[in-house]
Protein backbone atom coordinates (compact mmCIF):
# COMPACT_ATOMS: atom_id res chain seq x y z
CA UNK A 1 0.00 0.00 0.00
CA UNK A 2 1.33 3.41 -0.94
CA UNK A 3 1.79 5.83 1.94
CA UNK A 4 -0.57 8.52 0.62
CA UNK A 5 -3.19 5.85 -0.05
CA UNK A 6 -2.91 4.68 3.56
CA UNK A 7 -3.17 8.25 4.86
CA UNK A 8 -6.24 9.03 2.76
CA UNK A 9 -8.11 5.75 3.26
CA UNK A 10 -7.45 4.99 6.93
CA UNK A 11 -10.67 5.26 8.94
CA UNK A 12 -11.70 4.96 12.58
CA UNK A 13 -13.22 1.48 12.86
CA UNK A 14 -16.03 0.95 15.36
CA UNK A 15 -17.05 -2.64 14.58
CA UNK A 16 -14.65 -5.54 15.07
CA UNK A 17 -14.68 -9.22 14.23
CA UNK A 18 -14.18 -11.71 17.03
CA UNK A 19 -10.77 -12.77 15.74
CA UNK A 20 -7.58 -12.10 17.71
CA UNK A 21 -4.66 -10.20 16.25
CA UNK A 22 -1.61 -12.53 16.31
CA UNK A 23 1.18 -11.50 18.65
CA UNK A 24 3.74 -11.05 15.80
CA UNK A 25 1.42 -8.49 14.19
CA UNK A 26 1.10 -6.65 17.50
CA UNK A 27 4.88 -6.52 17.78
CA UNK A 28 5.08 -5.13 14.23
CA UNK A 29 2.68 -2.36 15.23
CA UNK A 30 4.79 -1.47 18.26
CA UNK A 31 7.93 -1.46 16.11
CA UNK A 32 6.24 0.95 13.69
CA UNK A 33 5.26 3.17 16.60
CA UNK A 34 8.79 3.49 17.98
CA UNK A 35 10.08 4.75 14.62
CA UNK A 36 8.11 7.97 15.11
CA UNK A 37 10.13 11.16 15.49
CA UNK A 38 10.60 12.57 18.97
CA UNK A 39 12.17 15.69 20.47
CA UNK A 40 15.96 15.23 20.68
CA UNK A 41 15.30 11.52 20.04
CA UNK A 42 14.09 11.10 23.62
CA UNK A 43 11.62 8.34 22.59
CA UNK A 44 9.44 8.97 25.66
CA UNK A 45 6.87 6.27 25.02
CA UNK A 46 5.91 2.99 26.58
CA UNK A 47 3.07 0.64 25.68
CA UNK A 48 0.36 -1.26 27.51
CA UNK A 49 -1.32 -4.05 25.54
CA UNK A 50 -4.60 -5.47 26.83
CA UNK A 51 -6.12 -8.39 24.95
CA UNK A 52 -9.49 -9.98 25.65
CA UNK A 53 -12.94 -8.82 24.64
CA UNK A 54 -14.59 -9.70 27.97
CA UNK A 55 -11.95 -7.87 30.02
CA UNK A 56 -12.27 -4.80 27.78
CA UNK A 57 -16.04 -4.92 28.24
CA UNK A 58 -15.49 -4.82 32.01
CA UNK A 59 -13.09 -1.89 31.63
CA UNK A 60 -15.62 -0.14 29.39
CA UNK A 61 -18.25 -0.33 32.14
CA UNK A 62 -15.81 1.02 34.72
CA UNK A 63 -14.62 3.83 32.44
CA UNK A 64 -18.24 4.82 31.67
CA UNK A 65 -19.08 4.92 35.38
CA UNK A 66 -16.07 7.14 36.04
CA UNK A 67 -16.99 9.54 33.26
CA UNK A 68 -20.55 9.81 34.55
CA UNK A 69 -19.12 10.77 37.96
CA UNK A 70 -16.90 13.52 36.56
CA UNK A 71 -19.21 14.61 33.74
CA UNK A 72 -20.00 18.07 35.18
CA UNK A 73 -16.31 18.94 34.81
CA UNK A 74 -16.44 17.86 31.14
CA UNK A 75 -19.37 19.95 29.96
CA UNK A 76 -18.75 19.19 26.30
CA UNK A 77 -19.61 15.53 26.98
CA UNK A 78 -23.03 16.17 28.49
CA UNK A 79 -24.80 15.25 25.26
CA UNK A 80 -23.26 11.76 25.59
CA UNK A 81 -24.59 11.07 29.09
CA UNK A 82 -27.52 8.96 27.77
CA UNK A 83 -25.13 6.86 25.71
CA UNK A 84 -22.79 6.43 28.67
CA UNK A 85 -25.52 5.28 31.01
CA UNK A 86 -26.82 2.75 28.49
CA UNK A 87 -25.64 -0.77 29.18
CA UNK A 88 -25.15 -1.68 25.53
CA UNK A 89 -22.59 1.00 24.66
CA UNK A 90 -19.02 -0.28 24.77
CA UNK A 91 -16.43 2.51 24.68
CA UNK A 92 -13.96 0.06 23.10
CA UNK A 93 -16.43 -0.84 20.31
CA UNK A 94 -16.29 -4.53 21.25
CA UNK A 95 -12.70 -4.79 20.04
CA UNK A 96 -10.52 -7.56 21.38
CA UNK A 97 -7.39 -5.48 21.96
CA UNK A 98 -6.42 -2.11 23.36
CA UNK A 99 -2.97 -0.59 22.98
CA UNK A 100 -2.30 2.35 25.27
CA UNK A 101 0.57 4.65 24.39
CA UNK A 102 2.02 5.99 27.61
CA UNK A 103 4.23 9.05 28.05
CA UNK A 104 7.24 8.56 30.31
CA UNK A 105 8.70 11.50 32.23
CA UNK A 106 10.95 13.40 29.83
CA UNK A 107 12.93 16.61 29.60
CA UNK A 108 10.81 17.82 26.69
CA UNK A 109 7.00 17.49 26.76
CA UNK A 110 6.37 13.88 25.69
CA UNK A 111 2.68 13.88 24.73
CA UNK A 112 3.22 15.17 21.20
CA UNK A 113 5.83 12.49 20.57
CA UNK A 114 3.39 9.82 21.77
CA UNK A 115 0.77 11.12 19.35
CA UNK A 116 3.28 10.79 16.51
CA UNK A 117 3.90 7.19 17.60
CA UNK A 118 0.13 6.62 17.58
CA UNK A 119 -0.16 7.82 13.99
CA UNK A 120 2.62 5.46 12.92
CA UNK A 121 0.83 2.59 14.68
CA UNK A 122 -2.53 3.37 13.09
CA UNK A 123 -1.09 3.68 9.58
CA UNK A 124 0.86 0.44 9.99
CA UNK A 125 -2.32 -1.30 11.19
CA UNK A 126 -4.24 -0.02 8.19
CA UNK A 127 -1.51 -1.33 5.91
CA UNK A 128 -1.96 -4.80 7.50
CA UNK A 129 -5.72 -4.75 6.98
CA UNK A 130 -6.40 -4.04 10.65
CA UNK A 131 -8.76 -1.41 11.98
CA UNK A 132 -8.03 1.09 14.74
CA UNK A 133 -9.87 3.74 16.68
CA UNK A 134 -8.38 6.19 19.21
CA UNK A 135 -10.38 6.16 22.46
CA UNK A 136 -9.32 9.40 24.14
CA UNK A 137 -12.50 9.23 26.20
CA UNK A 138 -10.94 6.69 28.60
CA UNK A 139 -7.77 8.67 29.39
CA UNK A 140 -9.10 10.10 32.68
CA UNK A 141 -9.99 6.59 33.89
CA UNK A 142 -6.67 5.08 32.77
CA UNK A 143 -4.79 7.80 34.66
CA UNK A 144 -6.47 7.10 38.01
CA UNK A 145 -3.95 5.89 40.58
CA UNK A 146 -5.79 2.67 41.44
CA UNK A 147 -6.25 1.81 37.76
CA UNK A 148 -2.56 2.41 37.08
CA UNK A 149 -1.69 0.10 39.97
CA UNK A 150 -4.08 -2.58 38.71
CA UNK A 151 -2.70 -2.41 35.16
CA UNK A 152 0.96 -2.13 36.14
CA UNK A 153 1.41 1.40 34.79
CA UNK A 154 4.12 3.30 36.68
CA UNK A 155 2.64 6.27 38.52
CA UNK A 156 4.97 8.67 36.71
CA UNK A 157 3.68 7.51 33.30
CA UNK A 158 0.64 9.11 31.67
CA UNK A 159 -1.85 7.43 29.35
CA UNK A 160 -1.82 9.63 26.26
CA UNK A 161 -3.39 7.64 23.44
CA UNK A 162 -5.52 4.53 23.96
CA UNK A 163 -6.20 2.80 20.62
CA UNK A 164 -8.38 -0.22 19.97
CA UNK A 165 -7.03 -2.56 17.29
CA UNK A 166 -8.64 -5.49 15.52
CA UNK A 167 -9.95 -6.99 12.33
CA UNK A 168 -12.78 -4.82 10.96
CA UNK A 169 -16.28 -6.33 10.84
CA UNK A 170 -17.55 -4.74 7.65
CA UNK A 171 -16.45 -1.65 5.82
CA UNK A 172 -16.28 1.93 6.94
CA UNK A 173 -17.88 4.70 4.98
CA UNK A 174 -16.01 7.39 3.12
CA UNK A 175 -14.93 10.48 4.99
CA UNK A 176 -14.48 13.97 3.68
CA UNK A 177 -11.91 16.57 4.52
CA UNK A 178 -11.88 20.28 3.96
CA UNK A 179 -9.11 21.83 1.93
CA UNK A 180 -6.11 23.01 3.98
CA UNK A 181 -6.67 26.46 5.44
CA UNK A 182 -3.51 28.37 4.64
CA UNK A 183 -3.39 31.52 6.73
CA UNK A 184 -0.15 32.65 5.16
CA UNK A 185 2.44 31.63 2.63
CA UNK A 186 5.48 33.82 2.36
CA UNK A 187 8.05 32.72 -0.15
CA UNK A 188 11.53 34.22 0.19
CA UNK A 189 13.32 31.81 -2.12
CA UNK A 190 14.11 34.37 -4.84
CA UNK A 191 15.41 37.04 -2.46
CA UNK A 192 12.20 39.03 -2.31
CA UNK A 193 9.03 38.30 -0.41
CA UNK A 194 6.19 36.91 -2.50
CA UNK A 195 2.81 36.38 -0.92
CA UNK A 196 0.73 33.64 -2.45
Amino acid sequence: MELMEAIVHRRAVRRYADQPVPRPRVMELLQAAVWAPSAVNQQPWAFLVIRGREKLHEYSERAKAHMLEILPRYLELHQRSDELSGGSYNVFHNAGMLIVILAKPAEHPPSEDCCLAAQNLMLAAHGMGLGTCPIGFVRPWLNLGDVKTELGIPMSYTAVMPIVVGWPAGGTGPASRTEPEIVGWRDYTDGSQTRI
